[in-house]
């Protein structure tokens, strides 16, 4: 799936850690640099926790985790509050028989009529079992 020069976009915790640590596909999430990127409030709290999960397993230092959460608060993003959308974000979760917070990126990319990139495997696989919500979703295995 092909994303156009200049088009906004919708990421999720999934994309935002991989730009500070490196992980499988870190390179294609740092391709999404310096473009329009669009982020619920919710994200950086998830991103906050894989960074705890990651010291606790001795992945990473304290140190290196706030230097990590440092460089997210400081990204350049636009941050969008989940408040309007929390009718919406049940909704879909439910639908989707999924966690709410991933609804909560698929709530602003359908609201905002943008597409989502994610590396949420579960999530994609939710989504392309024949989900509407799919037409939302790029996965970040297909940016380029």
């Amino acid at each position: 799936m092909t994303i156009a020069p200049g088009e906004r976009l919708v990421i999720d915790a999934s994309i935002a850690v991989k730009w500070v640590v490196t992980e499988i596909d870190s390179d294609k999430a740092e391709l999404l640099l310096g473009r329009s990127l669009i982020a619920p409030d919710l994200m950086f709290a998830e991103c906050a926790n894989v960074l705890w999960k990651k010291v606790r397993r001795g992945e990473m230092t304290d140190g290196e985790a706030a230097i990590a959460a440092q460089t997210l608060e400081e990204a350049d993003l636009t941050v969008i509050s989940t408040r309007p959308y929390l009718a919406r974000i049940v909704a879909i979760a439910a639908e989707l028989d999924h966690p709410a917070y991933d609804a909560s990126y698929l709530a602003v990319a359908e609201a905002l009529g943008l597409r989502f990139v994610t590396a949420d495997e579960r999530l994609i696989r939710v989504l392309q079992a024949g989900s509407r919500f799919r037409q939302f979703v790029v996965s970040i295995a297909d940016v380029r």
